[in-house]
Parts: structure tokens; sequence; C-alpha cells
């Protein structure tokens, strides 16, 4: 794909979040030297005009029109880059003919998925094909599941150099996370529920937290569903919304890349609250909030926070990693802006361009199994999270 027109596509850059990323672009790389040759994509001519200019692109910003129910369109778009990056989901409503498409021309894809039996799908569809081609299909590269993958990662690092081996179990434990989660996230949860009605077995893929692993099933793990009291933290642990799509990928990362955690690994996430009666309460409450995750007038998809409520999120996750000797080591990932948009817009381009410097295998992975390090050293860099050891 050397000789490709374009480094980047961003395909539904006329979308939220795919605005997002197209003003990323334009604001952190600018006239760079090492700036990627990038074009914006979407269904309308007219629209991606008039987003080219609400969001200060230069005039001769490349513009490529494609239909998301058009295959030629797709594979001729595809044929023009290196690297596709897509907002436009739920992906199980309009991503087959992407991911196809970029599997036939062997073009790097990376999304926001978070859609496990969409996922599931496309693996045993394309990922033979995809080694063929060279293509490789990075699904969740966004807060869905970036921070918690490359924190397992990260912490197992860290673990065996401390410990002399891989941790056998890590809990994820937001501690604290101020902003909203996407109308994609949203739509793709109903979206989900409403495929699950149709097709029951999609409810026993949700439930395996190896569903991604491709045939291998590990240990038992815990659920992250019980509200409990952690005394080493001093807080009571709440069910998390996301972790059903995090653990899944955590494990297939394991899995591609030969289970440098284990075989036996075990991991699950969950919210802290607070200690004594309060928190008890707050994860008790957070079990209800898990039937109805975003309430009564969840977010639309195209719609989000202002630049100022972007600007100010952020999240804090902690990783505790059990050692051979009953100690732990704790592992922090922060990241600034709110995770839903202003963090996961940054986290898919970074994914994006961390794909164009570092040449692996084709396939259908994860961050951590594609770009693992490399990606951390970029988020690192530009992208405002920090990787490190607390203790």
């Amino acid at each position: 794909m050397s000789d490709t027109e374009f480094d980047i596509i961003v395909y539904g850059a006329t979308g939220y979040t795919g605005r997002l990323v197209a003003e990323y672009l334009v604001n952190h790389y600018g006239p760079r030297d090492d700036a990627p040759k990038w074009a914006m994509a979407g269904r309308s001519q007219d629209k991606l005009e008039a987003v080219r200019d609400e969001i200060g692109a230069p005039a001769d910003t490349p513009l490529v029109v494609a239909n998301a129910d058009d295959q030629a369109d797709l594979e001729a778009m595809c044929a023009r880059t290196k690297v596709v990056l897509t907002t436009v989901g739920p992906y199980q409503m309009y991503g087959d003919n992407l991911v196809a498409a970029c599997v036939s021309t062997g073009t790097d894809y990376a999304d926001l998925c978070g859609e496990p039996a969409w996922m599931a799908e496309k693996i045993a569809e394309h990922n033979d094909a995809a080694k063929a081609s060279g293509a490789r299909i990075c699904f969740s590269s966004g807060f869905d599941s970036i921070p918690f993958d490359l924190g397992v990662l990260m912490t197992q690092k860290a673990a065996k150099e401390r410990f002399g081996a891989p941790s056998p179990k890590i809990r994820g434990r937001v501690r604290a996370m101020a902003g909203t989660f996407s109308g994609g996230t949203a739509a793709s949860l109903g979206a989900t529920m409403k495929a699950a009605a149709k097709k029951p077995g999609i409810i026993n893929v949700l439930r395996n937290p190896f569903a991604l692993a491709e045939g291998f099933e590990g240990p038992g793990q815990p659920t992250g569903m019980v509200p409990m009291y952690e005394a080493d933290l001093d807080k009571w642990a709440a069910p998390f919304v996301m972790a059903p799509i995090n653990t899944k990928n955590v494990h297939r990362t394991n899995f591609l890349l030969g289970h440098p955690y284990g075989e036996d690994f075990q991991y699950d996430e969950m919210m802290l609250t607070s200690p004594g009666e309060a928190g008890k309460k707050m994860a008790e409450a957070a079990v209800e909030m898990m039937k109805n995750p975003f309430g009564a007038k969840p977010p639309k998809p195209g719609e989000g926070p202002s630049k100022d409520e972007r600007e100010n999120g952020f999240y804090d996750v902690l990783f505790v990693a059990d050692g051979p000797g009953g100690e732990n080591l704790h592992f922090g990932v922060k990241g600034k802006y709110d995770p839903g948009y202003g963090s996961t817009s940054r986290m898919l381009t970074e994914t994006g361009i961390a794909l164009l410097h570092n040449n692996t295998g084709g396939g259908v992975g994860t961050p951590g199994a594609f770009l693992g390090e490399a990606l951390v050293d970029r988020l690192q860099s530009h992208a405002e999270i920090q990787f490190a050891v607390e203790n």
C-alpha cells in the first residue's frame, strides 16, 4: 500500500465523533513535516465541505464521497489509502461492507466498536482473509477498550519486572471519571439488544469473557456484577458498564499474543465508589443502573457535549495485579478529556498513525495485539494519557 494517495481517510467525518477526529488532525498535526496525508470521507459532498470549513481545515483538504451501502464506493475509497478510521456506527448496522472492503484491498482499519457479537462474527468471517491480504482490522480503538487493553498489557510488563512472572489475576478499577458516554455507544447497545432478541445465541457471546478468543476457554472469571467491598482499597466496587466489552478485548489480546499473561489468567473490571455504608448503597444502586445504563433519554448518534465539557473531562483507572507472595502491584492509566469523545477521538487517530509506522501481520485484532507499547508511547506523547506504576 506504499503508493496510495493517502495515509489516512477519516470515514464519517461529518458525524459528531468523526468531526473531532478530523479536527484533531488539523489542530495537532497541521502542516508538520511528519503529518499524515489524510482525507475526509462521508456520504455528502456538501456536508463534507461544510465541516471542513467549520473545523478550520485547509481549503484543499481532500474530500471523498462514499456510501456505506455501496460496496464499489467503499472499495474505491479503501484503495486510495493505507488506513481507514471509521466512526460510522452502530457497526453491526453500517460496518459490514467497509470491513469487507478493507480486507479485500489490504487496507488497515480502526474503529470504535463496542459490539462483541458483531466483532465475533467478523473475526470468523474475515480473519483468514485479512491475514492473506495484510489488512489489520483493529476494533475497539477508543475508550472501548484502549485504556483497559493497554493498561493490562503494561501492568503485566511491570509485574514481570517486579515478580519475575506475569500476574495470574488483575483487577481493573475505575477510580474516577468525568464525562459522558457517546451516542454511538448507546446506539450500539440498543442495536445489540435488538439483535439478541432475534438471535438468542448472541446472549451467550455477551456473557462469555472469551467470546473473542476463537474457541479458547480459560478459567472461570469474576463476574464483576456483584457489589463487593475491597479491603485492600478500602472502597466498595460496583458493576462497570463497559466491562463486558473490555474484558473480551483483554482476553483476545492475550490469546493473539500467545498467552503471555498465562492461559489461567483472570481479569475483571468494576468501578470504585467509597468506603462505608454510603459506598455500599452507591454500589447497589449501580446494579440497578446496569439495567438501563443510559437512562430514559440516551444520547443520540451525532449529539455530544460542548467543547468545555469535553476538555474538562477525565478518567482514572487503577489496575491491581496479584503477586506470588500475596503482595500486589498498582498501575494507573489516567486520561485527560471526556472519555467518550475528546479522548476517544485522539485514541482513534493515534491508533491510525501507529498503524502507519508499525508493520505487523494482518488479521482481525486489537490495539494491544497489533501495536502494544508503540501505541502506548504515541498516546503518552500526543494524547495526554499517562501509564505508570504507582507502588
